[in-house]
């Protein structure tokens, strides 16, 4: 494992943020990501129409404490590229609007470029986010660079996938920049079933994948899984000193309620409580770093917080009710799904028959299984035990498409 020290001052921290300072390990080995390495990829796109898809997280690194890093889309402007259209995931471009919130097309303010989001407008054209022709007319490439989590109901994998496929059926080349996994580490959870399908999991993946976005790209062409099964013509720019084992310290958050490196390590664990009537801590400053309900007992649940409209949740679940959970933010990092919080609030709950939001619960787990199991009583070790067999398949699958070790 690649050893890190803090580059001090890269950011200010303030009550709304909390970002990470920006990490760098020593010179000769520090990780590069795919957007660095401008001498990949600009002879691709030079005097081509592209478009790019990004949000706040599209960034070149720079060894500078007082500017760390510049946007994607200023630097290439910079030099004159045409950039065309901006094509954008859910929060947007900016990376600051609710989980789930609509977001319409529109003009970058700073740029004048035209935006079209791939989250909201879209969806209600009935193409599934996914760009349409006419919005791909005037284009010669497509760019990819977006900060990824590695966890299969995060939706910036579907926004991908639906990139790939509307870019094979109208013949433009896509290029991903590519950047580390914050949970490369190991692969774990129940594979999605096809029947639950939906944005927040399209293919037959396990919760935790181990795999870069730039090889999940590759996988998702390998194994046509696009509509039809067409394939794009695809080129990753990988990264450089990356390996599945290598610590590495997002310096931007990739999404509102994902603040800190504590919430990307607990979120595979934490974010199914997003299906039950349990807070995973939107609209507190400790988002998926806590976890409570005003239907847990107090006398086991002595944490309490009461969710409050914020940043990134305007209206957050049991708002304005004091829940009582557990604070996790202390705990060691995990390199493996946790569900026990979850088993065991299920269990303590006062109302069971009001815990599980079912479709939600299901669609998050890839299966109605998981649901089924936890409600029979079942411990987390034989439930774990469930996953193994569809685990040593999809890791054959992962195996033919990794560009690290």
């Amino acid at each position: 494992m690649f050893l890190f020290s803090t580059f001090a001052g890269c950011h200010k921290k303030n009550k709304n943020q909390q970002e990470e300072h920006l990490t760098f390990q020593n010179e000769k080995e520090k990780i590069v990501v795919g957007a660095n390495q401008t001498e990949k990829y600009l002879n691709l796109i030079n005097g081509k129409n592209i478009a790019i898809v990004a949000n706040n997280t599209s960034v070149i690194f720079k060894d500078s404490q007082d500017h760390p890093y510049k946007h994607l889309i200023d630097s290439l402007l910079s030099i004159n590229i045409k950039i065309k259209r901006l094509f954008t995931p859910e929060h947007g471009l900016r990376g600051a609007v609710d989980a789930g919130e609509e977001i319409n097309n529109g003009i970058d303010e700073k740029t004048g470029i035209p935006i079209v989001s791939l989250y909201g407008d879209n969806n209600n054209h009935g193409n599934g986010n996914k760009p349409s022709k006419e919005q791909l007319k005037d284009i010669d490439l497509i760019l990819f660079d977006i900060q990824d989590v590695g966890v299969r109901f995060y939706t910036y994998l579907s926004t991908l996938h639906y990139i790939m496929e509307a870019a094979a059926e109208n013949g433009i080349p896509v290029i991903v920049l590519d950047r580390p996994n914050p949970n490369g580490n190991y692969i774990d959870g129940p594979v999605l079933q096809s029947e639950f399908k939906s944005f927040v999991g399209l293919h037959p993946v396990p919760i935790v994948y181990g795999m870069t976005i730039g090889e999940y790209a590759k996988m998702i062409n390998g194994e046509k899984w696009l509509n039809n099964g067409v394939q794009c013509d695809l080129t990753v720019i990988p990264l450089k000193n990356y390996t599945h084992e290598s610590s590495y310290s997002l310096p931007l958050r990739p999404s509102p309620n994902l603040p800190n490196d504590k919430s990307i390590n607990l979120y595979p664990s934490l974010c199914l409580f997003e299906g039950t009537n349990v807070s995973c801590g939107r609209g507190t400053e400790m988002q998926f770093q806590i976890f409570g309900s005003p239907d847990l007992p107090s006398d086991l649940y002595k944490f309490t917080f009461t969710p409050q409209p914020n940043f990134g949740s305007k209206k957050p679940k049991n708002m304005g009710q004091e829940c009582h959970g557990l604070d996790l933010s202390k705990t060691k990092n995990l390199n493996s799904i946790n569900f026990s919080w979850l088993i065991d609030a299920y269990h303590n709950t006062s109302e069971k028959n009001k815990f599980f939001r079912e479709k939600s619960f299901n669609l998050l787990a890839g299966t109605d299984k998981l649901k089924e199991q936890i409600e029979d009583g079942l411990n987390f070790n034989d439930i774990k035990a469930s996953w193994q067999k569809d685990l040593d398949s999809f890791k054959k699958i992962r195996q033919k498409y990794l560009l690290y070790p």
